[in-house]
C-alpha cells in the first residue's frame, strides 16, 4: 500500500488519538494476574494490542468485550496454549510475555511477522536464562519463533546495560515468580507503567530513581493473585506527537486531548519545545497514570542536539526529525543506537530519505546529523515501519510526499487517516 500526501494546511484542531498502545497491552498481561473480573475502558483496538488480548484468551482467560469496556477474567491457573501464540508486529507483546510465561508451568511458543521474527530477543532471553528460565529459539535464542519451558525461577540481582521498559517489565514479571525478593538495576529511568500498574494492583515493588535518573527496583515475589484493574486507558503522547509536529512544521495549533503526561513518554514534547515550539500541558487527573491535554503552536524552529534522557523519547525521534529537517540549522542526535533495533533500522530509514527530499542529513553508529533546509516532495521507503510511514506522511504537509509500504500504519495508529484528514489531502493506494 502506498500513501501519497498531496498537500496540507495550516489549521487548528483537536486530536483524539488512539488509547495508548503500552499501556494498552500490558492491561492485557498484567490482567492475567489478578483475582476477578479486570475492567478496561478505552483499550486500543489495534492489530498489535488485540493480539496481546487473543494470547490472554489462549492462556485460559475469559474475555467479553462490551463496546466502551472489555472484561478480563483470568482463569485460577494459566493454561499451555495448544497453538503458537502470535505476537503480531509487537516487540512489546513478545518480550513481556516471554517474561510472565518464563515462570509458569507448561510449554510456550511465541512468534510474530516477518519484522519482528528478525527484531533482537536475547536482552531478555539472556537475564531469563540467568535465573532459571528455558528459552530457546532460532540464533541461541536470539530470534522468534521462541519456545519457553516455563517452571520454577530463582530470585535474581540484575543490572542491565540497556534502559529498556521491555527488558524491566519481563524481569519484574518473572521476579513475581521467583522463590525470593529480587532486585533489577537500569542505568536510566525507562518507561514506568509497569510498576505504576503492578504496584497499583498491589504488587509489592520497591522503586528507587536515584539523582542520574538509574533506577532500582526490588521486587517480591506475589502472595496472592492481585486486585482486579479498574481502568480507562490514556490516549497515546506517541501518536499524538506527528499531530504535534504536523503544527509545529505549519505554524498551526493541535490539541491534543487525554494524553498520558507520565514524564517518561512526554520527553519529545519537551525536546519540541526546546526547538521554538509554544506547548501547554494541563493535567486533568493523577491516579493510574497522570492524565491531560497537551497544546502545541508551531513556530519558528531552531536547531537542537537530542544527547540525554533518550529512552524517554526514543519512539517518537523519526518524528523529531521531521521538525529537525526543517528548523534553522543542525540538529544532532546521538546515544540513540536503539533505534537500529526497531521496526526498521530508523537511523538509515531516516537519513536516506530525508536525503531522497533534498535535506542534507548524515548517519552517526548511535544518531544522525541533520541540516535544516526545505524540503523536497519524492517517493520514501517505510521498510515496513509505521513511525517511518507516519513522520515523512507529516513533512509531506509542507512539500507533498509518497511513502511505500505504508500498510504498516493500520497495524499500529487505525485511526491516524481518519485524523490525518483533518489537515492533509492525500490517497491511500492499494496494491493491485
Amino acid at each position: 500500500m502506498r500513501l501519497a500526501v498531496k498537500s496540507g494546511k495550516r489549521f487548528k484542531e483537536e486530536f483524539i488519538v488512539d488509547a495508548d498502545k503500552s499501556i494498552s497491552h500490558r492491561c492485557a498481561i498484567f490482567s492475567l494476574l489478578a483475582d476477578g473480573v479486570n475492567e478496561i475502558k478505552n483499550y486500543l483496538r489495534a492489530e498489535d494490542t488485540l493480539n496481546s488480548l487473543e494470547i490472554a484468551k489462549s492462556l485460559g482467560a475469559e474475555v467479553e468485550d462490551g463496546g466502551d469496556i472489555i472484561k478480563i477474567k483470568a482463569p485460577k491457573k494459566l493454561k499451555e496454549a495448544d497453538d503458537v501464540l502470535y505476537c503480531g508486529n509487537s516487540g512489546t507483546t513478545i518480550r513481556i510475555y516471554m517474561g510472565l510465561l518464563a515462570g509458569i508451568d507448561g510449554f510456550f511458543v511465541l512468534t510474530g511477522d516477518e519484522y519482528l521474527r528478525r527484531r533482537p530477543m536475547k536482552r531478555v532471553a539472556e537475564p531469563l536464562r540467568k535465573i532459571g528460565a528455558k528459552v530457546d529459539g532460532r540464533e541461541n535464542g536470539n530470534l522468534a519463533p521462541l519456545g519457553i519451558r516455563g517452571g520454577e525461577l530463582k530470585s535474581f540481582e540484575y543490572e542491565s546495560k540497556i534502559a529498556s521498559a521491555q527488558v524491566k517489565s519481563a524481569l519484574i514479571l518473572a521476579a513475581l515468580n521467583a522463590d525470593k525478593p529480587s532486585f533489577y538495576k537500569e542505568p536510566f529511568l525507562s518507561r514506568d507503567h509497569t510498576e505504576r500498574m503492578l504496584k497499583g494492583m498491589g504488587a509489592k515493588l520497591d522503586v528507587k530513581v536515584n539523582a542520574d535518573l538509574s533506577c532500582e527496583v526490588t521486587i517480591y515475589p506475589l502472595i496472592k493473585k492481585l486486585s482486579p484493574l479498574k481502568f480507562e486507558v490514556p490516549n497515546d503522547p506517541s501518536s499524538a506527537f506527528f499531530f504535534a509536529v504536523a503544527a509545529a512544521i505549519t505554524g498551526s495549533t493541535a490539541i491534543l486531548k487525554n494524553i498520558t503526561l507520565n514524564p517518561t513518554r512526554i520527553e519529545a514534547y519537551k525536546t519540541l519545545e526546546k526547538m521554538g515550539a509554544d506547548i501547554e500541558y494541563i493535567l486533568k487527573e493523577d491516579k493510574y497514570e497522570p492524565v491531560g491535554d497537551i497544546v502545541v503552536k508551531g513556530n519558528k524552529l531552531k536547531g537542537i542536539e537530542v544527547n540525554e534522557k533518550i529512552p524517554w523519547l526514543i519512539d517518537e525521534i523519526p518524528a523529531l526529525a521531521m521538525a529537525m529537517a526543517v528548523a534553522e540549522g543542525k540538529s544532532v542526535v546521538k546515544n540513540a543506537k536503539e533505534l537500529r533495533v526497531k521496526e526498521s533500522d530508523r537511523i538509515k530509514a531516516v537519513v536516506e530519505n530525508l536525503k531522497k527530499c533534498g535535506i542534507e542529513a548524515r548517519e552517526l553508529e548511535d544518531g544522525f546529523e541533520i541540516i535544516g533546509g526545505t524540503p523536497k516532495k519524492t517517493v520514501v521507503d517505510s521498510h515496513g515501519d509505521h513511525r517511518i510511514a507516519m513522520s515523512f506522511a507529516v513533512l509531506g504537509l509542507l512539500c507533498g510526499m509518497e511513502i511505500q509500504k505504508a500498510e504498516s500504519i493500520y497495524t499500529s495508529f487505525p485511526n491516524f487517516f481518519q485524523l490525518f484528514e483533518k489537515i492533509a489531502d492525500f490517497e491511500v493506494i492499494n496494491a493491485d
